[in-house]
Parts: C-alpha cells; structure tokens; sequence
C-alpha cells in the first residue's frame, strides 16, 4: 500500500534490505517524522525479534553520562546466551556529536565496524534532525548535523531518511489505509483530516481509526446518501476536534473580513456538525470569546511575526501551529483596539442570553456573528461601555 509513496520510500527500502543477506551491521535512521520511526522499528522487529525472545535480544539505550558508546559497542560485540540475535536501539546520538573531538568514540565506532558482530544489529537513532519533505530546505544547522553523521556513521551504516510525510503522501496514505479496513474515504475528507492535524501521521492514524469505527454499519445504521463505511467530510468536522476548530477559524476569518453571509454559513455548519445540537451554542462561544482574546493580545503587543506569538501567548492559550498567521492576518484587520474590545463586550452579552435560557440559542449565536461581522465602528452603538462598572 503505503510502498508507493514517495515519503515512505526510504523506510519500506531498509524494511526490504533488512529481511535479506545484504543487511548491514549498522543503520541511522535520520530524522525526527516519529509515524516512519514507529514504522521502522516495529518492522525490525517483526524480522528479526521473535516476541518470546524480545527480553533478551532487543536493547534500547540512551547515550548519557552513564552510557556511553563504548557501553553500547561492547554490549554489540558480545554474544547473547539467551537469545540467536541481537538488537540495539542507540538514541541520543546528539550527545556523541557535542563539544569536542570525540576522537577515541569515533575510533571506537570504527574499531567494532571494521569486526561487527554478524549475529547484532545497531541502530542508531538521529532524531534531533529535523528532515523536510523536500531536502533543499533543511535548516542549516541541521544540514551540518546530517552531512557530519553522513561523514562518520555513515560510512559504516546504511542510512535512511525519515523526512516529513508530503500532505499529498499523507492523504494517500489515509485513503488506501481506509480501503485496506473496508473503508471508503473520500478525498475532501482526507484532506480535511491531513489539514486539520497539520500533517501530524500519529494523530492522523489515531483520528483515523476512530472514524473507520464511527463509520461502521453496526455503530452507526443510518449511513449519509445510503453509502456504508464511508468517511465523509460531516464526519471528519463532527469527529475530529481540529476540524472544528479550523472551521473556527475559517469563522473569525469571515467575520473580520465583514463577510456576513459567509459567517452566517460557517457559523450554522459548527452547530450542525456537533453533537450537542443546540446546546453546543455554549462551547462555540467560548471559543469565539478565546480566539479575540488572543486577536486583543495580539493587537496591544502589535505583534507581527508568526515566531513573536509564543513570546506573548502562555501554554494552553495558544493557537495550533496551522492557525498562527491566519489568525494574525484576521488581527490586522483591526485598525483599533477599541474594536476588539467592543467585540469581547458583544460576546460577553450573547454569553447572558444564552445562560438566560432563550427559546433558540442558535438564534442568539447567529446574531452575535451578524454583529460581529458588521463595520467596527457600529460595534460602539451595540455594545456601548459600561460606565458604572
């Protein structure tokens, strides 16, 4: 499935490589894409770590002050009474390649290289690289980091690149596994999930197994347009908290650009999308009240850069990583702060109505948006200042 994709390539080669006489007694995986680690390594050991001997015959050690390279190539060198074969995963390789020259660990390195142990497999771990999907755009000091592994580990070990899945290889990947489980996922479905989560593959594959089960006859009798086991976009929006909040964000965009009738439709496919019916009028207006608070934040600190915005907002007050220059973009919109405040003062009076018990919440959210989305200046007449507070 997954062998055609570019940005697996590299994996399913070492995958191939290790299952025959041409494995080698070394490999770096290079790179920090954690989905294509988890599939390297569960494919090593499906190879060549029996489950009943994993006890004995697979090692994971962390290079410290306390465990060395030459603790990890000693361990390599002597054989197991216990078990036929041996594998050792050697993470923290950033230690080996710190301050100084290193010179009797890389002699060490080449010493047991030049002898390896042909019943032992070494694979070191390089995943404080970060690989882009396309190699010309690595940082630069990640470029130093990986041609220096590339100068030394390199010329003993294969090495295999675990670059950032490509939103298209990601996209492939949901859809072909959906179909491998007897699922149908439709393609603006998976792009809204790949989105959603930012390319994330572990979320993606977790989010994806629950909508694989949401989707089941059994766990839901009334499928959309008669289809079963179909992954639709309603379902990706209804399941996957990201997407909401990217449509969240896709609402806000429509209310700062003034764009009524648009908010007003983004606004109604929130609410038609959440479990909670009407009552979920609460939740989208917290939301609302959170993302100008941060537009507020972001107006008085006049932040510009998208890396100025962790200075600015704490942790659990932060945008996802997807929304930062959109949202941004939406604050410049505002001329004044005044206007953002007067925002807040709107929500916070759609906020009362709500918890007053309306006979239609929806109603009271879709002229929030309507006020919102007006020209700011009007924001004032709405929501006028409480001078006695």
């Amino acid at each position: 499935m997954a062998s055609s994709l570019k940005s697996f390539a590299a994996v399913d080669r070492f995958l191939a490589e290790i299952a025959t006489p041409a494995i080698r007694p070394g490999y770096v995986l290079l790179g920090s894409e954690t989905f294509l680690y988890d599939r390297a390594r569960k494919g090593v050991l499906q190879a060549l770590v029996p489950p009943d001997l994993r006890d004995f015959s697979l090692h994971d050690l962390e290079l410290s002050a306390d465990t060395t390279i030459f603790d990890a190539l000693d361990l390599a060198q002597t054989p197991s009474l216990m078990a036929p074969f041996q594998v050792i995963f050697l993470r923290g390789l950033k230690t080996l390649y710190g301050r100084g020259a290193k010179k009797e660990e890389f002699a060490a390195v080449d010493r047991y290289f030049r002898s390896p142990n042909p019943q032992a497999l070494l694979v070191f771990v390089a995943d404080h690289l970060l690989l882009p999907t396309d190699l010309r755009r690595m940082d630069r000091e990640d470029k130093d980091r990986y041609d220096r592994i590339r100068e030394t580990l390199g010329e003993h070990c294969g090495t295999v690149e675990l670059q950032t899945i490509s939103d298209e290889d990601a996209q492939r990947w949901a859809i072909d596994t959906a179909a491998a489980r007897g699922t149908t996922l439709q393609p603006e479905a998976a792009r809204e999930l790949t989105d959603a989560l930012a390319g994330n593959m572990l979320q993606i594959s977790s989010e994806l197994e629950k909508l694989i089960l949401y989707v089941t006859p059994s766990n839901r009798p009334t499928t959309p347009l008669g289809h079963p086991d179909t992954i639709t976009l309603e379902d990706v929006e209804t399941m996957v908290l990201a997407a909401k909040q990217r449509s969240l964000y896709e609402l806000t965009d429509a209310i700062s650009r003034r764009d009524r009738p648009r908010a007003v439709l983004l606004l109604r496919g929130l609410l038609n999308s959440s479990d909670g019916g009407e009552d979920s009028a609460i939740g989208q207006l917290y939301m609302l009240a959170r993302t100008f608070r941060q537009m507020l934040i972001l107006h008085e600190k006049n932040v510009r850069e998208s890396r100025q915005v962790w200075m600015h907002l704490w942790p659990g007050f932060r945008m996802p990583q997807y929304a930062v220059d959109d949202l941004l973009a939406q604050t410049r919109r505002y001329k004044q702060r005044s206007h953002l405040t007067a925002a807040l003062k709107l929500i916070a009076r759609a906020d009362l109505a709500i918890r007053s018990s309306p006979v239609d919440k929806s109603l009271v959210l879709e002229r929030l948006v309507l006020d919102l989305a007006a020209d700011p200046a009007t924001h004032f007449r709405m929501a006028p200042v409480d001078t006695a507070a």
